[in-house]
């Protein structure tokens, strides 16, 4: 029975620690809800990101047992902000390290935004260890969703006020270039451009994610905050530069080799910061897949519509093994 809440109530941890997975890289990760029940892997956006315990309310504490990591140089995992031996084939190998560890057969693999795109690229690397695959809000990494999300006629045009923001705090922005200057300040060594960089970039990002809400002031950034938000978007940068070394063409490829694994593609009509081809497209390259667009929202998983929508997909995969019956539900 779902909740009438769209998020079940906070689930405290089973355990947590750090797994040393070479280059000089360990990991963050920890486990909650049920130890016997299904095993799922979250696996968070950005790039940049991590985790956080909001996340773990998407999962009913009673049926699965879900394990949650920060990715390299992310959140808590160490060290903080690295972008060496940090790319896309690492992060798939990484994931397979922390199966192994944890002693987990299978697990649903249950990815956002980032986290889509990477899911897909694991689970066509390591499909006989993937149960299925939830996808959320997908992103296809190439250079058309940089331009969409970075450019004046993509989400620029939309969110004109929070547009106009950026290109003043970042001149080069009006002239097509938002990303390129933005990378360059996070791999440099100012810190000042830095700090201008990544409080500009989170200003943009807050603003596309939840474009109807009245743009709140510039919070107040403690030393340590500040430097944590820097590293996120010197990960993210340097993924992004790379275009997730994937490219668009590189997630459709890995997701024709997920054909017959059982995946949930799932997607806010209103998503601004990937929009609605990108999982039309998935859908259509990946073969058996189902897809649900979610009317009334956006990119984030914790909209009602959309954290419902999510909440019952795990609930028909739980009950079913399979999403044969589920996009019609």
């Amino acid at each position: 029975m779902l909740p009438h809440a769209p998020l079940f109530p906070p689930s405290p941890l089973l355990a947590n620690g750090l797994l040393d997975v070479g280059d000089g890289h360990r990991l963050y990760f920890e486990r909650c809800g049920n130890a016997d029940g299904l095993p799922v892997l979250f696996l968070h956006g950005g790039p940049g990101s991590g985790c956080n315990a909001r996340q773990r309310q998407l999962f009913d504490p009673a049926r699965f047992h879900v394990v949650l990591f920060d990715q390299r140089g992310c959140g808590r995992s160490t060290p903080r902000g690295a972008c060496r031996a940090n790319t896309t084939r690492e992060l798939v190998e990484d994931i397979e390290r922390l199966r192994l560890h944890l002693g987990i057969e299978r697990w649903l693999v249950f990815g956002g935004s980032w986290g889509a795109a990477l899911g897909v690229a694991y689970c066509s690397a390591y499909r006989q260890a993937c149960l299925g695959a939830i996808l959320r809000g997908s992103f296809l990494t190439g250079q058309a969703d940089l331009d969409w999300f970075f450019g004046p006629e993509g989400a620029g045009a939309i969110c004109a006020e929070a547009w106009a923001a950026l290109c003043a705090a970042v001149p080069q922005a009006a002239e097509g270039r938002a990303l390129a200057a933005l990378c360059a300040a996070l791999a440099g060594t100012d810190a000042r451009a830095a700090a201008h960089a990544a409080q500009a970039w989170a200003a943009w990002e807050d603003a596309v994610i939840s474009p109807a809400r009245p743009a709140p002031p510039p919070p107040a950034r403690n030393t340590e905050a500040l430097a944590a938000l820097i590293d996120k978007y010197r990960v993210q940068a340097h993924y992004l530069a790379h275009r997730c070394f994937l490219d668009e063409d590189g997630v459709l490829e890995a997701a024709q080799r997920m054909a017959g694994l059982p995946t949930a593609l799932v997607h806010g009509r209103l998503d601004l910061v990937c929009r609605t081809r990108n999982a039309l497209r998935l859908h259509a390259a990946l073969p058996g897949s189902r897809l649900r667009l979610i009317d009334a929202a956006g990119h984030s998983p914790f909209e009602p519509a959309m954290a419902r929508a999510l909440i019952e997909a795990l609930a028909h995969f739980a009950d079913h093994g399979d999403f044969d019956t589920w996009a019609a539900g």
